[in-house]
């Protein structure tokens, strides 16, 4: 039977979230019910709430999620009842131009589950990426299940998105090597992760840029060797001084605007690689001199979801997060009820938290 849980929806564009009654339905062919733990307050749940990422309201947020698989459809073979699973937004089908050519971790025709989540009285809610895990059950296709070993929900939930989108912008995208250099500028729960993954990679020289002293000095706990506060000082000029005059071989851009992509265009060493993950509005431009970019040679490149396979990423950094190597209880700022969603916005807004969880 359809079950009735309590869900957090966007109902309209810029109006505060609602907690309400949503139905759930059996999972049907490929389809998977979870039963959730735990989900972070993500930037793009706030970007769904103002109309930033389409019109489809109303959204039932929330994506960056773990919990227990309670039912599955039929022809579901990857999970079953009683796994514990983070889900993940990149179900790869397998069929697409770059799942034939080996690449999965850019599959461009990603599952998500067939039927509607809805209001009590049928209206049908738009699931944010495809999840909508600000509930207290969720319907997604089996293939955004990731089986892992079990763990606290709050923590290794954020693998699903905020946190698996920087390190593997760092490890995956940067492809950052033992001894290498990074610079990463923002250090938010995106920036933060690129760091750890830097210092999990083996980079000696691990670079944080931001303009917040209080962001700076929480990046030390990731794995940041040097801190560079862009309001005080011209943060190319000292990544340079920080790297022997050459430049970091790796540069993550965890901002999303055109003037710090472009002072990390210019802090990475000849040949080394620039890597942009955080997420641009559609109006922002950058204007870089040609010859600038021919005589730099090396790679630009952008990173979704921090180029990651959820199979393969997923158990490996729970296991480093078991072993102590991965720090993720770190980016828990506080554990929060289901009400409490619209103020971990307010929140987000100040720069007062990297994640809030919300715990089910």
């Amino acid at each position: 039977m359809p079950s009735t849980v309590k869900g957090v929806i966007a109902r309209s564009k810029g109006a505060p979230v609602e907690v309400v009654d949503i139905v759930v339905p059996d999972p049907g062919p490929g389809e998977a019910v979870v039963t959730l733990q735990a989900c972070g307050v993500c930037h793009t749940d706030l970007h769904y709430r103002e109309g930033g990422i389409n019109d489809d309201f109303p959204f039932l947020l929330g994506h960056e999620a773990a919990g227990v698989v309670e039912a599955v459809g039929e022809g579901v073979t990857q999970v079953e009842p009683g796994d514990f699973v983070i889900l993940n937004w990149r179900a790869v089908c397998g069929e697409c131009r770059a799942c034939a050519k080996g690449q999965p971790q850019y599959c461009f025709n990603t599952h998500n589950a067939t039927q509607k989540m809805t209001l009590t009285d049928g209206t049908e809610l738009s699931p944010a990426l495809g999840i909508g895990a600000f509930a207290q059950k969720t319907l997604v296709a089996a293939g955004q299940c990731t089986k892992v070993p079990e763990a606290d929900a709050a923590a290794v939930g954020l693998l699903g998105c905020g946190v698996m989108a920087g390190f593997g912008a760092a490890v995956n995208t940067g492809d950052v090597r033992r001894g290498e250099s990074i610079a990463v500028f923002g250090c938010g729960g995106v920036g933060n992760a690129a760091l750890a993954g830097a210092q999990v990679a083996g980079a000696t020289t691990i670079i944080a840029v931001d303009v917040d002293d209080r962001k700076l000095e929480g990046a030390k706990r990731f794995g940041a060797t040097h801190t560079i506060n862009a309001k005080n000082q011209d943060p190319v000029q000292r990544i340079r001084e920080l790297t022997g005059g050459f430049g970091a071989d790796v540069v993550v851009e965890a901002v999303g605007r055109p003037e710090t992509y472009e002072q990390a265009f210019y802090a990475r060493d000849l040949a080394g690689r620039v890597v942009l993950v955080g997420v641009p509005t559609p109006d922002l431009k950058v204007t870089l001199p040609l010859i600038d970019i021919f005589g730099h040679g090396g790679s630009l490149k952008s990173s979704w979801y921090g180029d990651c396979l959820p199979s393969r990423d997923f158990p490996m950094l729970v296991d480093l997060y078991r072993q102590g190597r991965l720090d993720l209880d770190a980016f828990v700022s506080e554990r929060i009820g289901i009400e409490d969603v619209e103020a971990a916005f307010d929140k987000m807004r100040e720069g007062s938290v990297l994640r809030s969880v919300v715990i089910l």
